[in-house]
This record gives C-alpha cells, sequence and structure tokens, in this order.
C-alpha cells in the first residue's frame, strides 16, 4: 500500500482526484477532522463501501496510521486504489474543522 505523509496529504486536500476517508470512531472525530473528509468508522466501513469512488484514489486517515493500514489493505481486496497517511492525525499540522 502507497503511503503518504501528514505534509504530503495538506498538499492534496483540495485536488478531486483523490477522496480523503477518516476511519476514527465518533468520539476521535469530534475532535477536530481534515476538512472535507468523509467520516466512515473502521467498523463500518465494511458496509459503506459502496459511498466511495473507485475512479478516486483514497487517502485512508487515523489517529496514528494502524487503523487507516488496515483500512486500506480491506479496500484493495475490494479493488479501491488507496494511501495510507502514515502518522495519522497524531502528526497532522493542517486545518482541521
Amino acid at each position: 500500500m502507497k503511503e503518504l505523509t501528514t505534509e504530503q496529504v495538506e498538499a492534496l486536500v483540495k485536488d478531486d482526484k483523490y477522496q480523503i476517508v477518516d476511519v476514527r470512531e465518533d468520539e476521535e472525530v469530534a475532535q477536530g477532522m481534515i476538512p472535507g473528509a468523509n467520516h466512515i468508522a473502521l467498523g463500518t466501513l465494511e458496509g459503506r463501501m459502496d459511498e466511495l469512488d473507485k475512479s478516486k484514489e483514497i487517502i485512508l486517515i487515523c489517529r496514528s496510521g494502524r487503523r487507516s493500514e488496515m483500512a486500506g489493505m480491506m479496500l484493495e481486496e475490494h479493488g479501491f486504489n488507496t494511501t495510507n497517511m502514515v502518522g495519522g492525525m497524531l502528526e497532522w499540522t493542517g486545518e482541521v474543522e
């Protein structure tokens, strides 16, 4: 699976060819999320794959990068093109909403 740093993701946030998906739990997302990201908790991801666009590269976000890596492996098994943001929101210094 491909990986990007938080700085690289920050530069791509507004690029339409990427879909950013935050797989953290509700209480984590309540503390702040990358603007424009979609929230789909890891535990619900398998049942919500129809909400994702296979024509776009999906950048996966979580707290530290471990759950997003697991999400990426699951999505790749279903034909999605994924990238993991290493370091997760712990290392994110960009804007949050």
